[in-house]
């Protein structure tokens, strides 16, 4: 049991470094082969901040645990708004004044009754994850397509003087690119293999440890980006790291593996883990909207969301022996 213990720790921050290792070698080579700075951050470094959730969950279900793979995808969602975006805001108050903040709010939304509505019979078929990738693959292009049409984007901008302190040369590039990607893979099958070990060896569900401790390692670069972007005063880029990783998590980490392995899981998916991401998203929506003017997420309500959090967490440690 100290084996498994040991491997998932050592599987959680090995998997937080290479995860970090392979967005700068990915951005790194891209830019050198010309791809424009909007792209790179919304693309590898967007695909590259959630690599961790969609390689865990990819390799679990390849294992035939589908507890792990949608305990990680909706845990870590979970863990976004109620514990992130809560820290974060009682760190430094969220203003919510992005218009394209406003768009995604009610796309994580629908995108959120989409999971419910498909895991309302317990299982995730290969259909329902074929749609997922579909709806992704036209958020993203939709994405994309907005962002090439705006002169002078902020984003691109920041995006562009990220690139310009962090450079690299190219053979470097390449190489933290490709060795990133083999220390995701190794430290996912590390951290996959401690938490079945210690599921089986307190007599859990493999679901309980992929909505907990699997969610919140996944989830540290969420964490660190937006607690730094809340602390430089970039609100929109904090707000933005949860919607965004979110949309990632419930459309592609799941369509991922589910196209791998169908996975079937019991009631309890939909009637508590499902609806707790909902109600979450919900109250994201009516908070961070503003319908009475410029939205705002003040300490109080970021300790409101850590609450939740610890409500929930404690609910599943009640329940789960």
């Amino acid at each position: 049991m100290t084996t498994a213990f040991i491997a998932v720790a050592i599987g959680l921050a090995l998997l937080v470094w290479s995860a970090d290792r392979f967005v700068e070698g990915s951005a790194a080579t891209a830019r050198y082969y010309g791809m424009p700075p909007l792209l790179i951050g919304m693309v590898i470094v967007g695909f590259g901040t959630s690599a961790p959730e969609m390689v865990v969950s990819a390799l679990a279900a390849s294992q035939g645990n589908p507890g792990i793979a949608l305990g990680n995808a909706y845990g870590s969602n979970i863990t976004n708004i109620a514990l992130i975006l809560g820290v974060t805001a009682l760190i430094s108050p969220i203003i919510v004044h992005s218009q394209v903040l406003r768009k995604e709010l009610p796309i994580l939304t629908a995108v959120t009754a989409l999971a419910a509505w498909q895991l309302w019979d317990g299982e995730i078929t290969r259909v329902d994850a074929w749609t997922l990738l579909g709806v992704f693959a036209a958020l993203m292009t939709w994405t994309i397509w907005q962002g090439m049409q705006k002169k002078g984007d902020t984003f691109s901008s920041e995006v562009e003087v990220e690139l310009d302190i962090r450079t690299m040369p190219i053979r470097q590039a390449i190489f933290w690119l490709i060795a990133g990607l083999l220390l995701l893979i190794v430290s996912s099958r590390i951290l996959v293999w401690g938490a079945v070990e210690i599921a089986h060896g307190f007599g859990i569900s493999d679901l309980i440890i992929g909505l907990t401790i699997v969610a919140i390692g996944t989830s540290l670069p969420e964490l660190a980006s937006s607690v730094i972007a809340a602390r430089k005063g970039e609100h929109d880029i904090a707000l933005g790291n949860i919607i965004g990783s979110n949309l990632f998590n419930t459309l592609a980490v799941v369509g991922i593996a589910g196209t791998i392995h169908p996975m079937t899981v019991g009631p309890e998916v939909f009637n508590r883990d499902i609806m707790v991401m909902a109600a979450l998203t919900l109250s994201l929506f009516v908070i961070g909207y503003g319908f009475r003017g410029q939205g705002r997420i003040n300490r109080f309500e970021g300790a409101a969301l850590v609450a939740c959090y610890v409500g929930y967490t404690l609910y599943l440690a009640t329940t789960a022996f």
